[in-house]
């Protein structure tokens, strides 16, 4: 039986790069995105790439609590106990505290923290029975570093990274481990249209090739962050 990861933003950018790299090491995944359409194409693309692994999906929006629930049910129903979590849903709506529209901050928090937060109780009592699990938790440099049109996406950033240390304490008993990632600009879909060159900025597979190497430690030890940025630092 392989082992079993999950992924959620399964259809994109540092998601969508994680989900290869795990297949690609023989582990089955589940994951999860609002369109499925999108799911429907990264199915077929990745059974096509790696026939010995499986990647399963659900349609959810994480942002609410019923269909993180759903997930939840849905990952418990497979027979194969959950070795890595990625915590991956996220949203970016630039704005300021002061002038941002009104329902910014609960929908970032929804979707950033509270999504995390709510699945991660779902899967931490499989990784505590078994002694054995990885959680991560993909950060920002935002989580660090407050920037003036980062609004609610730095307090949620902030936010998720607390939640990762906080957890990363509490599970040292239970030889989980818990990894907050914090990468800087990456190009994804959210950078969709900029004028900045594509070398600006790192690439997806970067972040998952950080990811893994994390994970490919032995039990004895934890990679408890990494910040990675682009070379030439973080955008201006």
């Amino acid at each position: 039986m392989n082992p079993l990861a999950v992924v959620t933003g399964g259809t994109k950018g540092i998601g969508r790069a994680a989900i290869e790299k795990f297949l690609a090491q023989g582990f089955d995944v589940i994951t999860c995105a609002r369109n499925e359409s999108d799911l429907l194409a990264l199915q077929q693309t990745f059974s096509e790439s790696f026939p010995q692994s499986k990647l399963t999906y659900l349609t959810a929006d994480l942002s609410v609590r019923a269909d993180v629930d759903a997930f939840i049910t849905f990952i418990h129903k497979h027979s194969a106990p959950v070795e890595v979590l990625i915590n991956n849903t996220g949203v970016f709506i630039p704005g300021q505290v002061h002038n941002e529209t009104e329902g910014t901050l609960e929908k970032t928090m929804e979707t950033n923290l509270y999504s995390a937060y709510h699945l991660t109780r779902g899967i931490l009592p499989g990784m505590m029975g078994q002694q054995k699990g990885h959680i991560f938790t993909i950060c920002s440099t935002a989580s660090i570093i407050a920037y003036p049109n980062g609004g609610s996406y730095c307090i949620s950033k902030f936010a998720l990274y607390g939640m990762t240390k906080v957890l990363r304490e509490e599970m040292k008993p239970h030889k989980v481990r818990v990894t907050a990632i914090l990468p800087g600009a990456t190009y994804t879909d959210s950078w969709k249209g900029t004028e900045l060159p594509e070398d600006r900025f790192m690439d997806s597979g970067d972040v998952a090739e950080s990811i893994w190497a994390a994970y490919a430690l032995s039990p004895r030890a934890v990679v408890e962050e990494i910040l990675i940025r682009p070379q030439l630092g973080d955008l201006d």
